[in-house]
């Protein structure tokens, strides 16, 4: 499999999570039947596939199966990102698949050129969704599908009640609107597709549940460690909205919450598929 390659100097909008291990160890272990399972239905070998930011590139992998890896282009905003993507799909021996450089918004690739083009927690981060959903359209062939999972940030529920937690949301929502993302954006998703015109929008909902002892404490380590250190915590420390101690505290909380025998955490995401249409996107 080739490097990265790039298409053109995208304009890199903040990622409030970054790449840590306490990402990436959760992003590892993102499959197509956990987080993409309204799109498999959709999937049948030789479709071309453009899987934009791709990350940890395990659910790009999934998908490289099904389509076939040399069907397969993924999309980073990023140097970094990218190689992330590059390495797990060599690890996983899918050297056919492409990864490329660029915006979600401007990618510089041919209209028409895929029949899916698949986006997993990217909405949320990218400022201008509707942009980004225009040129997914002006990407996909007439009759193509374009398929999108975003989380719903504001629509989490977890037990028992946290005091912690509650505050580690509120500053997670400002943190990631000061980074110009849209945390609830998986129930803005339909209304996106529509302004970006899509005619044929199927919406659907799903969610994540952490409510074993190994999950609840992985979710809590992945929280935790995300206040610990890496972009977020520099961000709130930046800021001045929420010192050092204050995010050890949090981070336990998380910590003690996956202790609870009766700990549940439910994470809500919003969901689409859409047909392109065979006018050109407006």
């Amino acid at each position: 499999m080739p490097a990265a390659e790039p298409l053109a100097e995208p304009s890199v909008p903040a990622y409030t999570h970054g790449y840590g291990a306490a990402v990436l160890d959760s992003h590892r272990t993102r499959t197509a039947e956990n987080s993409a399972a309204h799109l498999l239905p959709h999937l049948r070998p030789g479709q071309r596939l453009l899987d934009v930011g791709s990350g940890a590139g395990t659910i790009t992998a999934d998908l490289a199966r099904i389509v076939g890896p040399e069907n397969v282009t993924a999309l980073e905003v990023s140097e970094e990102a990218a190689a992330l993507t590059c390495a797990e799909l060599a690890r996983q021996g899918l050297h056919a698949a492409e990864v490329r450089v660029g915006d979600a918004r401007d990618t510089g690739l041919e209209a028409g050129s895929f029949d899916v083009v698949h986006a997993h927690q990217v909405l949320q981060h990218v400022p201008g969704p509707v942009e980004a959903l225009v040129e997914m359209h002006r990407l996909t062939r007439p009759g193509g599908i374009v398929a999108v999972r975003d989380s719903d940030y504001e629509g989490f529920r977890w037990y028992p009640e946290s005091p912690g937690i509650d505050r580690w949301r509120e500053l997670y929502l400002r943190a990631t609107r000061a980074n110009g993302g849209t945390p609830d954006a998986g129930r803005r998703l339909l209304s996106w597709a529509q302004e970006a015109g899509f005619e044929d929008v199927t919406p659907g909902a799903s969610t994540w549940l952490h409510a074993t002892p190994e999950a609840r404490r992985a979710w809590a380590e992945t929280c935790a460690g995300r206040l610990e250190s890496g972009p977020f915590a520099a961000q709130l420390a930046r800021e001045g909205w929420a010192e050092a101690e204050e995010r050890q505290e949090l981070a336990d909380a998380f910590r003690r919450w996956a202790e609870e025998p009766d700990g549940w955490f439910a994470l809500l995401h919003g969901e689409i598929l859409a047909r392109a249409s065979t006018a050109p996107p407006r």
